[in-house]
């Protein structure tokens, strides 16, 4: 959408551009990239989760930048492996501290020029990091249950916040549509990075990488240039869809 100032207190909209994607839930569109928050502690990591957001991410044609916040929470050797797990397999990465103002610089350079949008589950501190980007935003900020270990949701609408050097970020209340139903199994693996490329070394054209013979993910995954925990949730992945094609078509 094209908006101009009018002469009074609002503004007028000079045209509406076409959707080059569109999430659901949060209701955004035409974003350049999505910035997948995750921490190590407080609350503990899921990779699961974080593997679901980047297919997601990935199935709109979003540019994702893995983002690991409470740097300052975490021993070196565990940001490391974090690191070399999710850079490994083709994501870009950056290690933050939105509170101790670590790697903010180059999260900003990474915001700069484009729009945005946040995902991540409730208490990695979204909200944290776009306060500390723009002081002055005063977004709320809530706090990890110690009981159950979780995040409390804090943004409650979608909202577009400039965050300096050009560059915009959907503050959203989080991605709420995590269900696969939409997508096809045999188009799984393209959303991988780490397996994209290796279907064509398969014996096999429509091979699903599970119990087929001389199959190259499973090959990747034995000779350990491919992590177990990645190849694990695109099994667990591909058992959801084969279950919601049973359910439709029985």
């Amino acid at each position: 959408m094209r908006y101009e100032d009018g002469p009074g207190p609002g503004g007028v909209i000079t045209g509406i551009l076409p959707r080059r994607n569109q999430l659901v839930r949060p209701p955004v569109a035409n974003v350049d990239q999505a910035v997948v928050v995750v921490t190590i502690k407080n609350p503990d990591l899921q990779l699961p989760l974080l593997d679901r957001l980047l297919l997601l991410v990935a199935h709109q044609d979003l540019d994702p930048l893995v983002c690991l916040n409470k740097l300052d929470l975490c021993r070196p050797s565990e940001v490391q492996d974090f690191l070399a797990l999710y850079g490994g397999a083709g994501y870009r990465t950056l290690a933050i501290s939105a509170n101790g103002g670590i790697g903010l610089a180059e999260l900003a350079a990474e915001l700069a020029g484009r729009v945005s949008v946040m995902a991540g589950q409730s208490g990695v501190g979204k909200s944290s990091i776009l306060n500390a980007l723009r002081p002055g935003l005063e977004l709320r900020v809530g706090r990890v249950s110690q009981g159950s270990g979780r995040g409390r949701h804090t943004t409650r609408r979608v909202e577009l916040l400039d965050v300096g050097n050009a560059a915009l970020v959907a503050d959203t209340p989080g991605f709420s549509r995590l269900d696969l139903d939409f997508l096809d199994k045999f188009e799984l693996a393209s959303y991988f990075p780490d397996m994209a490329g290796l279907q064509p070394d398969c014996r096999f054209p429509d091979c699903l990488h599970r119990h087929e013979p001389d199959c190259a993910v499973k090959a990747e995954v034995e000779a350990g240039r491919l992590a177990p925990s990645r190849y694990l949730n695109y099994l667990a992945f591909l058992e959801e869809i084969e279950e919601f094609e049973r359910r439709k078509y029985s």
